[in-house]
């Protein structure tokens, strides 16, 4: 991230979560209420248009009403993501997919833990969650292949987001791959793995090296809790891929 993101506080009481976002993902902080005379309203309809993606630190209905009159078109509107003071939740509000706060979204749960809310139609009919483990440096070429050969049929256009832990959240092949094909990556604590250590047949290999009995299988059925296990763990040169699907709410 750079300047062109602005992260707007409502209360003092957000200043370390917005301090440690800055740290990971850059950008300005905005603090308002060090300008008593104008309302927060008035002045982020002000600075509105002085980025092109915000990250708001608030309920989200005070989010709405600090955008009404400001929206004009997905095209032209900054993207804006809002995240709830405890950053559990961060939520793509506005300009998902043109603007970038889907990515945004990711970005953000990324960097503080919270958990990634999308709503734009185009990912909610897209079913599957892939979860990925695999060794240091391992090329994007093996990842596919890894992944191609878990799904099988199904095809990598159904693919709604990969799971993974965060000692693999800087693995140039997985970003890559990622990249390549448009597809958010969700990292995950290696703490939440632990606390949920679901496998159908523990590693001995990633318990030495990584203290877990898993890492593909319980990353995927986090990442969409709703889901079943369509795909158990399936190994190729040095990459793990599980896929979960998700059956909705009926």
């Amino acid at each position: 991230m750079s300047a062109s993101l602005g992260i707007w506080l409502i209360r003092p009481e957000s200043e370390a979560l917005a301090t440690a976002l800055q740290a990971r993902l850059g950008g300005e902080l905005h603090r308002p209420w060090l300008n008593a005379v104008m309302p927060q309203k008035t002045q982020f309809a002000a600075a509105y248009s002085l980025h092109t993606q915000w990250i708001m630190i608030a309920a989200s209905g005070i989010a709405v009403r600090f955008l009404d009159g400001l929206v004009k078109d997905k095209h032209s509107d900054p993207a804006m993501v809002v995240l709830d003071e405890a950053g559990r939740f961060a939520v793509s509000l506005l300009a998902g997919h043109e603007g970038g706060a889907n990515r945004l979204a990711y970005c953000v749960a990324n960097a503080i833990g919270a958990v990634p809310v999308i709503t734009t139609a185009t990912e909610a009919i897209k079913p599957l969650v892939v979860g990925i483990g695999c060794r240091k440096d391992v090329s994007i070429e093996r990842i596919e292949a890894a992944v191609c050969r878990a799904l099988g049929e199904r095809c990598i256009s159904e693919i709604r987001e990969v799971a993974t832990i965060d000692l693999k959240a800087n693995e140039p092949g997985l970003i890559e791959f990622c990249e390549r094909h448009s597809l958010p990556l969700h990292i995950l604590a290696r703490k939440t793995v632990a606390a949920r250590p679901w496998v159908t047949k523990p590693s001995d290999w990633v318990q030495k090296n990584v203290g877990l009995d898993g890492v593909c299988e319980p990353c995927a059925l986090i990442a969409c809790a709703r889901g079943k296990l369509i795909v158990p763990k399936i190994s190729l040169d040095g990459v793990a891929v599980a896929v979960v699907e998700d059956k909705g709410w009926l």
